[in-house]
């Protein structure tokens, strides 16, 4: 990387030396970009700052979680106040009670919830739950949905529609799979086939209503719908993971905008406010099931962190005030319609698509369906596209499966900035 960068690099040499790849996530290490990471220092509004002093317009946003933009006022005000009155307390909190109160009143499928710290606890948390619930081991999962870094999903499609799981991850056992099975997203036939096989043994089908971490990857009409139809006949559970799409798409989740009601819900990003919060939750006969009440455990020493709490029920109050659905639609129809116009002036294939305040694109013909299709994308030519954005003060997630995503604070300046590099960056592309 050039002088631009230079105090990310040197910052990147001395962690490699005491963190994992110099990182803490992999998709931090920048290895599909074929770069070195850029290290930020301070993020205001839709911007962040690195610690080189370059300023980005950010469409990371924290992978989701940053709606409102970074240090809201809003949201700033109320965790500095919850600061003053501790940290943790390793005991329940009034605000705890608050945002599950909100949270339940606003999502049908959820008469009770529980709080832990990611979503990947979240996910793993509602599997065993399901488990419990219906008496049975196996779930279905898609191949290219990603719930988390639980051994029971670190799982890859194999040749076959009914293919068992094998691992995807050094360390993962063969018996730590041996119940999940995978099936291709939008293919309705693939999950029949797997409940005709395993028709008495299937716990629950967890999904992506909208895939996010292939890219974003919309349901085809009738696939969720068809999905849930599919676990009512067979007495098995639809487990919603909206962790990333949970008021991205409107407030409330995205299986509602599809016509799906989940039996159990995964959550987290937004409803943290950028502080590590996962939950689930799911009706009352199924949540009972949860100790204390049931024989479920789960646990976690700082699950329903009062800071945490509170970032996330500022975050979710101010984001029903400002509702700020329709422009996030606008804008994001705004960068769609400017890279299929770059695509086609350039002849550059790209395959786009939209889900409320997420965007995103494939360097692949149209049309991307499942996760096969996706990994057909051509990834070196993202790695040139992202460093082109980059140069031009653009944030983006170093990755060519990982969605954009937009929060209210981007202003029409900063489109402006956005659609302008978008256009520069792939005519350098094309010439070079």
């Amino acid at each position: 990387m050039s002088e631009r960068y230079k105090q990310s690099e040197t910052l990147h040499r001395r962690a490699a030396k005491t963190l994992v790849g110099g990182v803490n996530s992999p998709v931090r290490a920048y290895k599909s970009v074929d770069l070195n990471p850029i290290l930020i220092k301070h993020g205001e509004g839709s911007k962040v700052t690195d610690v080189d002093g370059n300023d980005y317009l950010d469409l990371v946003g924290s992978y989701g979680p940053m709606v409102l933009g970074h240090q809201h006022a809003h949201v700033q005000k109320e965790v500095s106040k919850s600061l003053l009155q501790g940290y943790s307390f390793g005991a329940t909190t009034e605000m705890e009670i608050a945002l599950a109160e909100f949270v339940c009143a606003h999502l049908t499928s959820c008469d009770k919830i529980r709080f832990v710290n990611s979503g990947t606890e979240a996910t793993l948390s509602a599997i065993r739950l399901a488990r419990a619930f219906t008496g049975r081991n196996k779930i279905i999962k898609f191949s290219g949905c990603y719930h988390g870094h639980a051994d029971v999903f670190l799982v890859q499609a194999g040749s076959g529609l009914a293919t068992l799981g094998i691992p995807d991850s050094k360390g993962t056992t063969a018996n730590a799979v041996k119940d999940t099975l995978v099936a291709q997203y939008n293919d309705i036939e693939s999950v029949s086939s797997l409940f005709q096989q395993y028709r008495n043994d299937i716990a629950a089908v967890i999904i992506e209503p909208v895939a996010g971490n292939m890219g974003i990857v919309l349901p085809e009409d009738g696939f969720l719908t068809d999905v849930k139809l599919l676990c009512e006949q067979n007495q098995a559970l639809f487990i919603a993971d909206e962790v990333m799409t949970g008021f991205r798409g409107h407030f409330g989740l995205a299986c509602e905008i599809f016509g799906v009601q989940p039996d159990i819900v995964c959550l987290g990003k937004i409803v943290g406010g950028g502080f590590p919060v996962g939950a689930y939750g799911a009706r009352e006969e199924i949540m009972n099931m949860v100790a204390p009440l049931g024989p479920v455990y789960q646990a976690g020493t700082l699950s329903g962190n009062p800071v945490a709490m509170t970032a996330g029920l500022a975050t979710l109050t101010k984001l029903k005030a400002l509702n700020p659905y329709e422009q996030f639609r606008k804008n994001a129809a705004t960068i769609v319609s400017t890279i299929r116009d770059a695509s086609e002036k350039t002849g550059i294939p790209t395959d786009t698509n939209m889900f409320g305040s997420m965007v995103h694109f494939f360097f692949h013909e149209p049309d991307v369906r499942n996760f096969s299709d996706a990994q057909e994308s051509d990834t070196a030519l993202f790695a040139r596209f992202f460093k082109s954005m980059l140069d031009r003060g653009i944030f983006l997630p170093p990755s060519q499966f990982e969605a954009w995503f937009l929060n209210t604070e981007l202003s029409t300046r900063d489109m402006n900035l956005l659609v302008q590099a978008i256009q520069d960056s792939f005519a350098e592309i094309a010439n070079s």
